[in-house]
């Protein structure tokens, strides 16, 4: 009875760790779900008790792993509060994805030693700080077609938006009053593409750089007024620094400003461009082999990015939509 006990009371605290039925299919492993609560029904108390009775039932023996189990039971702060969201239901269409604004990535994020759930944890941090950059963007490029139309019929525009065309114009390094070419830079980046380049550039969401200055995407300054950390293995006479932003929301859009101004991704601009002509999807595979100059690796980083988008089915993602009030609307 003792070992039955014993047997009964572990896999009952695991019942907690696993991925609850939700009754939607989700595409890939690398998206279970990650709710305690929401998903199973159970309070934090009713862990604890099965944690509890885990530990009353082994006590005298090895209790490492239960100790490692309970850790993991207990500290579930980075899954709840939003992040207990189901992306199978997002995937599928069912749901929305809250907006929420972490302003650092979770502290035991590299603490928990199941793969596919950190894994989880990560891509539902970044992706909703993706989806409200975006939408910041389908917001203006809206208002960048208005103000084309309104040019295109001879209208005068006000001196607001003459102003709002002026900054964006020195914000990209465009000509003044080329709406097209303010079209071609301004415009979303794919979550599949920006998910992938967050997971290579932050390791995962372990680097030094992320858990220091929230340095999603390994962007290098040289600007003073920037801050920045410098690299531990910067070669003599360099003097960059990796950017170090405020929050992760600053990373995230900072880095798909980088993607629509620097010069070494004109490429990138182009054929994303060339999608939008042609009616297509705008797709974070194809636009990835565009990136070989993001990084020193050059096709390894392509090949990189690549296995990580396929690996993990982020594509499938690329249809994640902003909750809004219960609803959602098109944000690519």
């Amino acid at each position: 009875m003792g070992a039955a006990t014993s047997m009964v009371a572990i896999l009952f605290a695991t019942a907690w760790l696993m991925p609850a039925p939700s009754g939607v299919s989700v595409a890939q492993a690398s998206f279970p779900e990650t709710s305690f609560t929401t998903q199973t029904g159970v309070t934090p108390a009713q862990r604890q008790a099965a944690v509890d009775q885990a530990r009353a039932a082994l006590r005298g023996e090895d209790l490492a792993d239960v100790d490692e189990l309970a850790s993991m039971v207990t500290a579930s702060g980075p899954l709840d509060g939003g992040l207990d969201y189901d992306l199978g239901a997002v995937i599928q269409g069912y749901a929305g994805v809250p907006r929420l604004n972490l302003v650092s990535l979770p502290e035991n994020l590299g603490k928990i030693r199941e793969t596919e759930q950190r894994k989880a944890v990560f891509f539902k941090t970044v992706l909703p700080l993706v989806l409200q950059v975006n939408e910041q963007i389908v917001e203006d490029r809206a208002r960048l077609w208005d103000l084309h139309a309104q040019k295109q019929t001879g209208s005068k525009l006000k001196a607001v938006d003459r102003l709002w065309l002026a900054a964006m114009a020195e914000r990209y390094g465009a000509p003044r009053g080329d709406i097209n070419a303010l079209l071609i830079r301004h415009d979303v980046v794919p979550p599949s593409l920006a998910l992938a380049q967050a997971a290579t550039e932050s390791a995962w969401g372990t680097s030094r750089f992320v858990r220091e200055g929230n340095a999603m995407f390994g962007e290098w300054t040289f600007a003073a007024k920037h801050k920045g950390i410098v690299p531990n293995k910067r070669l003599t006479g360099k003097s960059h620094r990796v950017r170090a932003f405020d929050s992760l929301y600053d990373s995230v859009a900072s880095y798909a400003t980088n993607l629509n101004k620097h010069r070494a991704y004109k490429e990138f601009r182009t054929l994303r461009a060339q999608m939008r002509a042609k009616g297509q999807t705008v797709s974070g595979m194809r636009l990835a082999s565009t990136l070989h100059r993001y990084s020193e690796r050059g096709a390894a980083y392509v090949a990189e990015l690549h296995a990580i988008i396929s690996g993990n089915e982020l594509d499938l993602l690329d249809g994640a939509r902003l909750s809004q009030n219960g609803k959602f609307a098109p944000v690519i």
